[in-house]
């Protein structure tokens, strides 16, 4: 059975793109472009890991991740902060909230994500 990703990313080149990418490696790939959308997501299709950015319309995705880890159905499922936020005070923010990494951008390569998104699914 493939594992389940979760892409929550209101950019739709790069939803596409990385959306894309993960199901040619085999994975199930499931999108959402709005921050607010996010949870009834998660609630109507169980993942393994959760790829978020963190300027979202809607919501941000901090306000999702709390939302996520104060959920207890769902609070030890793997987050993934994607973002062109790459202050320290954001991705201190975002480890305090316990994702378990957090990828600028503009540092990574898509190769890089997937190989990141392959060691959490293990």
């Amino acid at each position: 059975m493939s594992k389940r990703i979760l892409l929550i990313e209101d950019d739709p080149f790069l939803s596409s793109l990385l959306g894309n990418r993960l199901k040619r490696e085999g994975f199930e790939v499931f999108l959402v472009k709005d921050g607010s959308e996010a949870l009834k997501a998660l609630k109507a299709q169980p993942v393994d890991l959760v790829l978020l950015d963190i300027i979202l319309p809607g919501k941000s995705g901090f306000e999702v991740l709390e939302e996520i880890k104060g959920d207890p159905q769902i609070a030890n499922l793997p987050v993934i902060i994607i973002s062109n936020l790459g202050q320290e005070a954001d991705i201190e923010k975002g480890r305090g909230l316990g994702v378990v990494d957090y990828i600028v951008k503009a540092r990574i390569s898509i190769d890089d994500l997937i190989k990141k998104a392959k060691e959490f699914l293990r």
